[in-house]
């Protein structure tokens, strides 16, 4: 069910502690909006001096109102804060939204007093958003607690920044979008991101969350709560690079996370992520109505072949498609246009619509009607004869009416359909536009922002939801190299045959246990390869015997793994690793392996547990997933593989030593060979020299 929030946002009454006549203090400008309300529910002002604020007589305390106060909003000194938290709670306030800043981000000793002050918070029962925050809004119950007035709407804005609320202000105002609720954070010390998002999910008023996070706090309820929340989620978030991630400390006292982690839990959560605000926009004018494309085919309509030429470019960059239009879609359309008109798609009017406007609203029905279209953009001039009325265009007020009234078909046939329609139009604020706009199709300047705006809508590839995570099990009383290969086995990995040993005679006994070719390494080592403690391929005992007295006399470890060398003449090396991330806990890692895991870099994050078939998905994914089925020369085999070769047999080919692995990222890994069909069952040749127990 989640916390009961229902004091922060419909509380029955209201105080703002540090009410000012001051312009320049944070508290008149809460306390100027507070008092607009004043009809819903009563506002009192509280300031230590007495005497008026906004012509209305103060209150010296909390205490000296008279009456219980169900929601105090604290902007006062740091110094009083504390004091003025107990007197609230006191008081009978069920909610608390703290403006005072001073506290975790400021360092440790802030960090601490902020706790405390949570714990009695908690304690008495009560809610308390900040401290360090800018206020609250709900414009469903007329709660005006923030500086700034704020449009109203169907968006819920969870953010930890008031400039950026303010900058996503202006720009909803041409989609016509609005808030239902403004939340700033804060230091989130004890209602969190994923208390409000989960609140917002169950509030009627909100149709889609928009959230600017720098800090997630719990990493993995936040993902879980987004994938049940039923509605649109469109995340913004920092700290992808150094100087962000400062900012972001300085900023809140946020803890930031790596960009590739928090990208992979957007994605198995179904949460659209975005980079600018202008972005985020984007996203939420296309996601705040209800339709939703059912695949990723889009049709592209324009009034000009430059523009649909760019724009086919920016919807395929978006990972759609632009396919060919079927023979009966293209006959209806032929039949609508002239005979210039290109029909395949994408769909060129050739000057159709100066003819005949209503052209534009003819094509759209037939596109939005194709089976084999899941979404169509209309890009281009359509909008400026409206704006120009016989200026630009040449067809006068003839032109520019019935411009208007294929904007009123459009919307009609776009009502009459589930798919999405978007336009991109070099002039946005046209009446024609308008018309579209107002009917829920959303309208933009910018081609590429069309294009991400249907990208939004399609179903996405890889949603998986937010695996539970299982029963911990028994740590690991042992964690070195052997026991780590213990665990993994006894979890039903292969590997081949190992064995420790310390000496040349037992080495020599591991080397009569199985054939070559041999893997030696040392063991206890942090990164064996950069050290030279790896040699691949030693095809008999002298090989080994060798290599193990050069290795010896170089490193001197306390300890060596013999190992069956695993065969890879027809596999693909794959690499996987596992972390545990503070924020989102415990993060699975796939990609190309071998000596191209460093050049590539093609890798792919999930949330774990993985099951099976997101394994596959996230294999199917890679950029060079097309090695898996094998490429030219080096197809499947359909033949027996061959023995490995014995010591009788030894390869020719001379021991290899590992090359150093770069140490940038933080997993985990082991190597694993696998033929190149999918989604057979790989199995695990042997775990990488670089391998740390797994955490």
């Amino acid at each position: 069910m989640g916390r009961d929030l229902s004091a922060l946002f419909d509380p029955v009454s209201v105080a703002v502690v540090g009410a000012s006549d001051d312009p320049a203090k944070y508290g008149h400008a809460i306390a100027a909006q507070a008092v607009r309300a004043d009809g819903r529910r009563p506002v009192h002002l509280v300031n230590r001096r007495g005497g008026t604020v906004l012509g209305r007589t103060v209150a010296p305390s909390l205490s000296a109102i008279g009456e219980p106060v169900d929601l105090a909003v604290v902007s006062v000194p740091a110094a009083g804060f504390e004091d003025a938290v107990d007197e609230a709670l006191r008081c009978g306030a069920r909610a608390i939204v703290a403006i005072t800043a001073g506290f975790a981000e400021t360092g440790d000793a802030g960090r601490i007093r902020q706790q405390a002050v949570a714990e009695r918070v908690r304690a008495a029962g009560a809610v308390m958003v900040g401290p360090n925050c800018l206020g609250i809004a709900d414009n469903t119950t007329d709660l005006f607690l923030a500086s700034d007035t704020f449009t109203p709407g169907a968006v819920a804005l969870l953010s930890q920044s008031g400039n950026l609320a303010l900058e996503l202000q202006l720009r909803f105002r041409p989609h016509g979008l609005g808030f239902s609720r403004f939340v700033s954070l804060g230091n989130q010390a004890d209602v969190t991101l994923v208390d409000l998002l989960a609140d917002c999910a169950r509030h009627e008023g909100t149709r889609a969350i928009a959230v600017y996070a720098e800090d997630f706090g719990d990493g993995r309820a936040f993902a879980e709560a987004a994938a049940d929340a039923g509605k649109p989620v469109v995340l913004l978030t920092a700290g992808r690079g150094d100087a962000s991630a400062r900012s972001a400390q300085s900023h809140t006292g946020a803890l930031t996370t790596s960009a590739d982690v928090v990208t992979a839990a957007c994605r198995d959560a179904g949460v659209e992520l975005v980079a600018t605000p202008r972005e985020l926009t984007v996203a939420v004018a296309a996601l705040s109505g209800a339709r939703r494309a059912s695949g990723r085919r889009v049709a592209v309509l324009t009034d000009g072949g430059g523009h649909g030429v760019v724009a086919a470019d920016a919807v395929e960059a978006a990972g759609l498609t632009v396919p060919e239009l079927h023979e009966p879609t293209r006959q209806r359309l032929r039949e609508a246009l002239w005979e210039q008109s290109a029909v395949a798609n994408p769909v060129d009017l050739a000057g159709m619509g100066e003819q005949d406007p209503a052209s534009y609203a003819e094509t759209i029905a037939a596109l939005l009607a194709a089976e084999e279209v899941d979404a169509v953009l209309m890009t281009g001039y359509f909008g400026g004869y409206a704006a120009a009325e016989g200026g630009l265009g040449g067809g006068g007020k003839a032109l520019a009416d019935g411009e208007k009234e294929a904007a009123r078909l459009i919307a009609a046939r776009h009502r009459a359909t589930a798919k999405p329609l978007v336009v991109q139009s070099m002039y946005p604020e046209s009446p024609s536009c308008r018309t579209l706009a107002a009917a829920g199709i959303p309208v933009f300047a910018a081609t590429e922002d069309s294009a991400r705006a249907l990208a939004a809508t399609a179903p996405a590839a890889q949603r998986t939801g937010v695996t539970p995570l299982p029963v911990p099990a028994s740590p690991l009383r042992e964690s070195g190299y052997m026991e780590t290969r213990r665990a993994l086995e006894e979890a039903g990995l292969s590997f081949p045959a190992a064995r420790e040993i310390h000496d040349e005679t037992e080495l020599l006994a591991a080397a009569e246990e199985f054939t070559g070719p041999y893997v030696l390494k040392a063991l206890h080592l942090l990164h064996k390869s950069d050290a030279g403690g790896v040699v691949l391929g030693l095809a008999g005992p002298d090989e080994l015997l060798a290599a193990f007295r050069e290795m010896h006399a170089r490193l001197g470890a306390s300890s060596y793994s013999v190992e069956a060398m695993a065969d890879l003449t027809d596999g693909i090396e794959l690499i996987v690793g596992v972390n545990r991330d503070p924020r989102f806990g415990p993060v699975a890692m796939v990609g190309l392996g071998g000596v191209l895991a460093e050049a590539l870099h093609d890798v792919a994050f999930t949330l774990a547990p993985v099951p099976a078939e997101r394994a596959v998905s996230l294999l199917r994914g890679l950029r060079t997933a097309a090695l898996l089925d094998g490429v030219r020369a080096n197809r499947p085999s359909t033949s027996k593989r061959p023995r490995r070769p014995s010591r009788r047999s030894p390869r020719s080919a001379p021991p290899t030593r590992r090359s150093p692995r770069s140490r940038s990222t933080p997993f985990s890994y082991a190597r694993r060979s696998t033929r190149p069909r999918l989604p057979r069952r790989t199995r695990v040749t042997h775990p990488s020299p670089h391998a740390e127990p797994p955490t």
